[in-house]
């Protein structure tokens, strides 16, 4: 998977179906299954050699992964053999951006705190890019540093990698996340 929240909910098909009779062993079959993109490529070596990527870039912990799936250090080893690549590791890591699923939907006062907390975390590191691993995290922070005029290239971490593989460069795949 390479969205944090549906992974997450796929890897507990086993516990959310236990006591169906019809799908409760499939299901969990299933959930044993499911990988993060991060946790696979963590596992193997590129095919080819990671070309540089001169590029700051503030890596936010989705909820969805680190505690949900328990994954973080698989991502940074995968961005680690990206040449240049600084990752910086924003404070407060472990509070949510607000977006949650349906949270900024349905407690919009409270996610747009937790928004406007977050992406102030995110500006102190003063990066180039911002990251994340779940689309509902890219959108939450990306809305409020544009509302306050402040718009960074929104990447998910496998952008980045991808990038580096292929070669392309930080000033390109920066103006390719602007449109």
């Amino acid at each position: 998977m390479n969205a944090a929240g549906c992974g997450s909910t796929l890897k507990e098909y086993g516990h959310l179906l236990r006591d169906d009779p019809q799908y409760a062993e499939r299901a969990h079959d299933f959930s044993q299954r499911v990988r993060d993109v991060s946790e696979f490529l963590a596992d193997i070596s590129p095919r080819t050699s990671p070309k540089p990527l001169r590029l700051r870039v503030a890596l936010q912990d989705s909820c969805h992964l680190a505690h949900a799936q328990g994954v973080g250090s698989e991502l940074r080893v995968a961005l680690a053999r990206v040449p240049e690549l600084e990752v910086v590791e924003p404070a407060e890591q472990e509070l949510c951006c607000g977006s949650a699923g349906i949270y900024n939907l349905v407690q919009p006062e409270a996610a747009a705190e937790l928004g406007r907390r977050k992406a102030a975390r995110i500006r102190e590191t003063s990066p180039d890019a911002y990251a994340s691993a779940n689309p509902g995290c890219l959108i939450q922070v990306s809305s409020v540093l544009r509302a306050d005029g402040e718009a960074l290239p929104a990447l998910h971490p496998i952008e980045l990698i991808d990038a580096s593989l292929q070669g392309v460069s930080a000033q390109d795949l920066l103006a390719t996340s602007r449109r």
